[in-house]
């Protein structure tokens, strides 16, 4: 598992030396610089990131083939909503494992995120900068219809994206970022650049792994979390991955979106 310097209660391990400027370097800056994050592998973990990989593109190529006919509705209603594109890609914060021996190294890298696009076109991204920073420094109420890690009342969104956003529809291109490699089905959650300004030293261990559509916060009522609490959760997917997590919470994300505490 990875291996992080942790300041936090939740620490198990230690190894992770990367600071908050050195992360925000290897985000925009280009990929063949060396910055990573060492793990250990063994053979099972070696067998479980095989049999990820697997599942991620059976599932994701069948979803794409199942819901293209809701992919194409979706298309059109935002087209006919509004103007701009139909999907919206944005830069985000990812890793990407080179295996060296019995260790691995997680390339901490940028890659194009996908979404259906679910707000005015060209939207001034600073109110959610704002946002970001007011909810990692624990300035946000939390809780059902206060906002949390989702900025609620957003004037940018459109009809058609509150509904898209309501119902997690809007993620579905990330089926895409799936089948590229750039993301899983289950992992931490992908993020901007701008939220790893606001990293704490422990935060970053949260890196070394493949960001994913759900995860275990996103089924575990994420509107009543704190930042803190929040990347403590993708803490503990990271080290205890396993096929048997992955499907379990594949499981519980559709009754999540069904109750809104995984929307969008």
């Amino acid at each position: 598992m990875a291996h992080a310097q942790d300041h936090s209660p939740h620490s198990q391990t230690t190894a992770l030396n990367l600071g908050k400027d050195t992360v925000m370097k290897q985000a925009k800056q280009a990929v063949e610089i060396p910055r990573v994050v060492v793990t250990q592998i063994d053979q099972r973990r070696l067998r479980y990131y095989a049999t990820k990989r697997c599942i991620d593109i059976v599932l994701s190529c069948a979803a794409l083939v199942l819901l293209s006919p809701v992919l194409v509705v979706i298309a059109l209603a935002i087209k006919l909503d509004s103007p701009g594109p139909v999907i919206f890609a944005h830069e985000r914060v990812g890793a990407r494992l080179r295996r060296r021996g019995s260790t691995g190294a997680w390339e901490i890298r940028p890659f194009r995120f996908y979404k259906f696009r679910s707000m005015v076109h060209n939207a001034d991204e600073s109110l959610h900068r704002a946002h970001i920073a007011a909810y990692a420094n624990g300035q946000v109420r939390r809780g059902p219809g206060k906002g949390g890690f989702k900025l609620t009342g957003d004037p940018r969104v459109t009809r058609v994206g509150r509904f898209l956003r309501a119902t997690s529809l809007d993620e579905l291109p990330q089926l895409v970022n799936v089948l590229k490699g750039d993301m899983s089905l289950v992992g931490p959650r992908p993020v901007p650049t701008y939220e790893v300004e606001h990293y704490e030293p422990w935060h970053f261990e949260r890196l070394a792994a493949l960001p994913g559509i759900t995860g275990l916060w996103q089924v575990t009522g994420r509107c009543a979390l704190t930042f803190d609490e929040m990347i403590a959760l993708d803490l503990e997917y990271v080290r205890n991955q396993s096929t048997a997590l992955d499907l379990k919470i594949l499981a519980r994300t559709v009754p999540a979106v069904l109750r809104g505490t995984g929307a969008g």
